[in-house]
């Protein structure tokens, strides 16, 4: 209730500051506790690093020859074609073969294809060589031409 009688005297409004002062000083400590302070920004830089060379890796390679005779070699050893199919035995042979003729402890899983072609051999037996790398999954075929074979 109000009062509205003259006689008396108002009391002036009484602010205490003691609690307002101790949450001040309670966010104070904790900014203080939990913020770093540096005087110098970092740099994030990446340093280079210096690698030996590497070697190159050659990657495996079947060399099969077509000669105008109708003859086939893979890697300089003469095969009979005796269809696609046999040629394409012959070319997994081959990938499971080192260079040197010696067996490897795992097949090669894709070889590179070469296919050496004289000029005068029939279109057909260069077909005939795709066709056996496709039946035997390799997809990496190069072609070579060679010139000055025999008719």
């Amino acid at each position: 209730m109000i009062d509205f009688r003259r006689g008396r005297k108002r009391e002036d409004p009484e602010i205490n500051l003691i609690p307002f002062i101790d949450v001040l000083l309670v966010v104070l400590i904790f900014l203080m506790v939990t913020t770093t302070y540096s005087k110098f920004t970092e740099l994030q830089i990446t340093l280079p690093t210096a690698d030996a060379e590497k070697a190159i890796e050659k990657p495996f390679e079947i060399n099969v020859t077509v000669d105008a005779k109708g003859n086939y070699t893979v890697n300089n050893v003469p095969v009979a074609f005796h269809g696609v199919a046999s040629l394409a035995d012959d070319l997994k042979r081959a990938a499971s073969n080192g260079p040197n003729g010696q067996p490897l402890a795992a097949p090669v899983k894709d070889p590179v294809i070469i296919v050496n072609a004289d000029q005068f051999a029939m279109h057909q037996m260069v077909i005939n060589v795709l066709e056996a790398a496709r039946m035997a999954g390799y997809d990496k075929l190069t072609f070579a031409a060679q010139t000055g074979g025999q008719k």
